[in-house]
């Protein structure tokens, strides 16, 4: 990569949202560069063992689909480029789009930017987390792994919405017992998710345990399975032992777009803010798609789509960039879909 050398995107991150703007803007015969800041492409679904719930696929692991998509986007010329972390962006005034990658060692420059850096699960730094999470018998998405505990027990962690809102879609999609245990006395949720979630126990098909924190999980002896979870009670400081056969943490996910600083709009929390039908952020030529953009739904498929659809309206940007933010929805693309 020439200091003096412009693509026509630069696609930061090589997670599903990236590949799959990769794919159509190397299609399109646009020079198309992927910077992925870790050793492999693939981000969060990597770790996904089993794939049930992308279109196409009965079953595939996370490693064999990014395999797949990898090697379709390179077959079209674009490049990847591993172990390549974002770490500024910034736009000329000739509209010119340059990125320092790992903290200047290298400058790109570009025509125009899809942000595709996707967002990573908040972890409890537990003892025996991260160990069954490799073996597949941590979660932190229950539409993504649910099925997989259809009549079994779990332990789901957290007290905000998506906590009640995954735990009550457990038991009563896959008949899961859940135990769902929370820092605090009260819930952070809405009042009338608590309530339905309070019914589920009435009738013992659910189990609330406040205030309750997971200390550690513990592995079976052949370390692929949880033998108990340990979980105290912050009142009485008293231990108990649950014997579950999975884990769901529900605590939330932090952007990685902490390297933008304010170069483009978001909200508090990091998520970058953006058109719903465009995907344009605030800054002109810039791009923004999956898991790292405000009201994603946070799912392979919708990150593969925003992807797409971040690639087909920089294609406009690029046959006109005077057009930025000035075409309304209702407008549709200039050349179809």
């Amino acid at each position: 990569m020439a200091q003096d050398e412009i693509y026509d995107v630069i696609i930061i991150g090589g997670g599903p949202a990236g590949l799959s703007a990769a794919l159509y803007t190397a299609r399109d015969r646009y020079k198309t560069l992927i910077l992925e800041k870790n050793g492999l492409a693939g981000g969060q679904i990597l770790l996904t063992e089993r794939i049930e719930n992308y279109p196409g696929y009965e079953n595939i692991t996370g490693p064999d689909l990014v395999d797949q998509m990898v090697k379709q986007v390179q077959r079209f010329g674009a490049q990847l480029k591993t172990s390549s972390e974002a770490t500024s962006l910034a736009r000329l005034d000739d509209g010119t789009l340059v990125v320092s990658v790992n903290d200047g060692e290298q400058i790109v420059r570009s025509r125009a930017i899809i942000l595709a850096p996707g967002s990573d699960y908040r972890k409890l730094g537990v003892p025996g987390e991260d160990e069954m999470r490799q073996a597949t018998r941590v979660s932190y998405c229950a539409t993504c792994d649910g099925a997989f505990y259809r009549d079994k027990a779990v332990l789901a962690v957290g007290g905000g919405n998506t906590a009640v809102e995954d735990a009550i879609y457990l038991v009563q999609r896959f008949d899961v017992k859940v135990t769902l245990i929370h820092r605090r006395t009260e819930f952070r949720a809405q009042q009338v998710l608590v309530e339905e979630l309070q019914e589920l126990a009435r009738q013992g098909r659910a189990e609330i345990k406040v205030p309750y924190v997971l200390e550690e999980i513990v592995p079976a002896a052949d370390r692929q399975s949880i033998d108990h979870a340990r979980v105290r009670n912050l009142q009485t400081h008293q231990t108990e032992q649950l014997k579950v056969d999975g884990v769901f943490v529900f605590v939330g996910m932090s952007p990685n777009t902490r390297w933008l600083a304010d170069t483009v709009a978001g909200n508090r929390t990091g998520y970058v803010a953006a058109d719903p039908t465009t995907l344009q952020t605030s800054l002109p030529g810039v791009f923004v798609a999956g898991d790292c953009r405000q009201q994603a739904a946070m799912q392979l498929a919708t990150a593969c789509s925003d992807g797409v659809v971040a690639a087909l309206m920089l294609k406009d940007y690029l046959k006109d960039p005077a057009s930025w933010g000035k075409r309304m929805p209702q407008q549709g693309m200039s050349s179809g879909w």
